[in-house]
């Protein structure tokens, strides 16, 4: 039997191999990845142990997110179907029309590892957004019926990557040669084309919006960003504007505070002017640029419940005095408080004393029954997305608030994507009541053994 390279290591390939050819096409990435490792190095020395609460050194140095955009249902589906091979599957939705000031007419999910033991494996993500040509917000009638058109014409992934796509998710893995050949043809398929923009039907998108004209206006997509990840972004927002690179105006997500780290924070070097070559409308080919790419960088914290999240919506906005008065400062108050999700497991090394465990968890926390360890949030905030993708834009764009707009749900997703999307809170909240039971009863076995 001919063995299989399985799709963790195909992922763990593909965002290395990802990773290279984008510091290639926008060194300022690479500055980033640098900028991050020397922050996590100073980190893990002065911390210790305490830098890898949120996960291993080794994970942190690896992990990435990236970002694309496709134009429709179709593009989406076959976009699953690539990162179905890397064991890769939509979690979360996420509408950015109104989350951000500027129009960015757009619907997102993300893909990414769902067990846990393969989020530690590499837990690469991309978070993918679905350009919404109907909602009339932003396109009338006529660029829409246009727009379509485009679109339903260009091929963005080639048959062979589809088809190998395919057989990797139907087998787990694929024989070594084909495992090279998916790589290079999905690595290949998010660069940058050298095709000529055609520089009207570009123009005229952008007038809606960049982040349209970014999708529509051309017969590719591409990597839009891709974001290491560091252990502290306020220290690496100050480095990077110490070496020259102009980051946006601030850091998305919670303040910092001297309380737990939940959810995430967000922030990016602004996108560069890049040189790309345009068809204009008497047929010549001319040069220019475009500033559509950019680098992200990202810290993480604790995963929030649905009560955890709206406490965060509802302060997020407010002076940070105003978050330190309401926010839990513990972790604990955060378990407790059913505000937060953590990991629990029996505590080993506790002097056996006879006494039965409580059934409450403050009384199996603070008798030093169970530990509780905080499980990382692997998803992404809407407001905080559309706020780097609003930083990032040149124009504001255009939009029709007098419109009614397209309605997209998660259910709605799932039907554009082929598959069904993830909720994430359900996803913590299942990793979260497996530990807790497993806990309980591997403390019922001590009581057993001490009978």
């Amino acid at each position: 039997m001919v063995p299989l390279v399985p799709p963790w290591v195909l992922r763990a390939a593909f965002a290395r191999r990802l990773s290279v050819m984008y510091g290639t096409e926008v060194p300022a990435y690479a500055t980033l990845v640098e900028v991050a490792g020397q922050v996590n190095d100073a980190v893990l020395r002065d911390a210790g142990e305490g830098a890898e609460r949120f996960g291993s050194i080794e994970r942190v140095t690896a992990e990435r997110h990236g970002a694309i955009r496709v134009g429709t249902p179709g593009e989406l589906r076959q976009v699953a179907q690539i990162f179905a091979a890397l064991g890769m599957e939509p979690v979360g939705f996420y509408d950015l029309r109104d989350a951000a000031a500027s129009a960015v007419p757009v619907v997102s999910t993300a893909f990414r590892p769902v067990l846990p033991e393969e989020l530690d494996r590499n837990p690469f993500r991309v978070f993918t957004s679905m350009l919404t040509p109907a909602d009339r917000r932003f396109f009338d009638a006529d660029l829409e019926k246009r727009l379509t058109a485009f679109l339903e014409r260009r091929e963005l992934f080639p048959p062979e990557l589809l088809e190998l796509a395919v057989r990797a998710e139907r087998e787990a893995g694929l024989p070594q040669g084909q495992a090279e050949r998916f790589l290079t043809l999905a690595v290949a398929a998010f660069e940058l084309s050298p095709e000529p923009v055609d520089r009207a039907w570009y123009a005229e998108l952008e007038k809606v919006s960049a982040v349209a004209a970014d999708i529509g206006g051309v017969t590719s997509t591409h990597i839009n960003h891709l974001t290491p990840r560091v252990l502290d972004i306020d220290e690496l927002y100050r480095r990077m504007e110490d070496r020259g690179i102009t980051m946006i105006d601030r850091i998305q997500g919670p303040p910092r505070w001297d309380g737990p780290e939940v959810l995430l924070r967000q922030t990016s070097f602004r996108a560069l002017a890049e040189p790309r070559t345009f068809r204009e409308t008497d047929g010549s080919v001319t040069t220019g640029a475009l500033r559509v790419r950019f680098g992200e960088v990202e810290a993480r914290g604790i995963a929030l419940s649905r009560a955890g999240r709206a406490l965060y919506d509802r302060l997020v906005d407010g002076p940070v005095e105003q978050w330190a008065a309401h926010f839990p400062d513990t972790e604990r108050r955060l378990a407790l408080d059913g505000l937060g999700f953590f990991t629990y497991e029996a505590a080993t090394g506790r002097p056996r004393d006879g006494r039965r465990p409580p059934d409450d968890l403050a009384g199996l926390l603070d008798g030093g029954w169970l530990t509780a360890s905080p499980i990382v949030y692997e998803d992404f905030l809407p407001r905080s997305a559309a706020g780097i993708f609003q930083s990032n834009l040149t124009d504001p764009g255009a939009r029709d608030s007098a419109q009614t707009g397209t309605h997209y749900d998660q259910h709605g997703m799932s039907e554009a994507v082929g598959r069904p999307v993830h909720d994430p809170f359900e996803l913590y909240a299942a990793q979260q009541n497996d530990s807790l039971a497993r806990a309980r009863r591997a403390l019922g076995d001590i009581e057993e053994s001490d009978a």
